[in-house]
């Protein structure tokens, strides 16, 4: 059932999925639920990840080599692969999210500016 407040929240940017994933992963490793409820509760319940982006998203940056795999088991004893930021992934990060803060400097000048003369 689609509510109010599923329609309200954001669409994540293409690109930026990967980017919050790793950023997510600079805690620790952790499983791909887990990595979509961090999302979600870092936002505050603004980005809802769907398994149909996370998962393919996931063995993305695992054949770049910015994470690694491997199986292990969930608080909830469930068998689960579980993520983790390779050095590559460190590097990587530093650099998206160097382009994403000039990309919303940008925006946001453009966003500010007196646009409204016209």
């Amino acid at each position: 059932m689609i509510t109010q407040e599923t329609k309200n929240r954001l669409e994540l940017l293409q690109g930026t999925l990967d980017l919050l994933i790793l950023r997510i992963l600079i805690f620790g490793s952790q499983h791909g639920q887990g990595i979509a409820r961090a999302i979600q509760q870092t936002s505050e319940e603004e980005l809802l990840v769907e398994h149909g982006a996370l998962y393919p998203a996931l063995q993305r940056l695992e054949a770049r080599g910015w994470i690694s795999a491997k199986w292990g088991v969930s608080i909830n004893n469930r068998k689960a692969r579980f993520y983790s930021l390779t050095t590559a992934g460190r590097k990587q990060l530093v650099k998206e999210t160097t382009k994403w803060k000039r990309l919303t400097a940008a925006i946001g000048r453009i966003l500010g500016s007196r646009a409204e003369r016209s």
